[in-house]
């Protein structure tokens, strides 16, 4: 499910498009020669990559990696199909077409990740560079990439990269460097607008979870390893001491707990989580989740199941302007009694 692997099948990207038959100029701007900046090393998880030249072809995979070069103005010549929060079917997210709009750019070819990454499909694209930032890439997925181009892996934990080491990681990669910090500066100061608006979050505790409507026994949730959880951490909220002391013994980002420990969740002030109009009611009448605190008073935020709305709950950089005021508005009616 896209909920333990955050999003991990849903999208793999590419780059920079340099055929002059597009409309757009989708190049990075390289300023008076196409090298310069170059070579630059980024290190990672599996040791460090050195890019000799500017990549005019890059790849991505993985979840939201494609949406930094798409902010900078790159075109992907490929990216994974969208599986879960596309609102239309077309296989792409509303930010990412939000983007290939305003660049006067067709969608891209889309990878079918279902399965996996589509390696075959990522050589065909005849990629400079593969950015993998944000992803879970085994080594062994790694060392298959890194046959067909120079791979950018994540930088220490699975699936624990924040938005803003994605951005200045495949940033860097790409040429876009001193792009890339004014971007996350950027997207800094649209996160803490959105946020000072809406001062009942400020020093909440939240904690963000997944539970399986079909097994209520455990509750699932996200350590502040995972970018949801890390983020509301990051503009202002709290882990719950649960969150922290699990955080804290685990490389992890979803792990779960018996429902028989719901008292381990009282210091929660809002719960997030996926599901539907009856999930609230659902956990209100079960004998042991009942009776943590937020969930007795009804202090849930539940984002719909497959809506841009709860993908975008795993912030990026084209998902940030697209909908923070959304995602703070849904968190902030969480914290009405109900």
């Amino acid at each position: 499910m896209p909920f333990r692997r955050p999003f991990a099948l849903l999208l793999a990207a590419c780059v920079a498009v340099v055929s002059t038959a597009c409309s757009p100029d989708t190049s990075v701007d390289a300023g008076s020669s196409a090298g310069a900046g170059f070579p630059v090393t980024v290190d990672h998880v599996y040791g460090s990559t050195t890019i000799t030249s500017r990549p005019e072809r890059v790849a991505t995979i993985a979840w939201a990696n494609h949406e930094v070069p798409l902010a900078l103005g790159v075109v992907p010549v490929g990216m994974s199909k969208a599986a879960w929060g596309d609102d239309d079917g077309n296989g792409v997210l509303p930010w990412v077409q939000g983007s290939l709009d305003e660049l006067g750019a067709p969608v891209p070819e889309l990878y079918d990740e279902t399965d996996g990454i589509d390696f075959e499909a990522v050589a065909d694209s005849a990629p400079d560079v593969i950015l993998a930032s944000y992803s879970g890439l085994s080594k062994e997925e790694y060392e298959k990439l890194s046959k067909i181009a120079p791979v950018i892996a994540y930088p220490k934990t699975p699936w624990g990269t924040s938005w803003e080491e994605m951005t200045r990681m495949n940033a860097k990669a790409i040429g876009a460097g001193d792009d890339g910090d004014e971007l996350v500066d950027s997207l800094h100061t649209t996160i803490a607008e959105a946020f000072a608006k809406r001062p009942q979050l400020a020093g909440r505790t939240v904690l963000f979870t997944y539970l399986d409507p079909t097994d209520l026994s455990k509750i699932g949730f996200y350590t502040s390893h995972d970018t949801r959880q890390g983020f509301l951490e990051s503009v202002g909220m709290k882990a719950p001491s649960e969150v922290a002391a699990r955080t804290a013994g685990t490389d992890e980002f979803f792990v779960e707990e018996s429902a028989e420990h719901a008292a381990r969740f009282a210091d929660v002030d809002l719960i997030v989580t996926y599901g539907d109009d009856s999930t609230l009611q659902r956990l209100q009448s079960h004998p042991l989740l009942s009776k943590i605190p937020a969930v007795a008073k009804g202090h849930v935020a539940v984002l719909k199941d497959a809506t841009p709305l709860a993908a975008m709950a795993n912030p990026s950089p084209l998902s940030i302007p697209w909908g923070i005021d959304r995602y703070f508005d849904a968190l902030a009616a969480g914290l009405t009694d109900k």
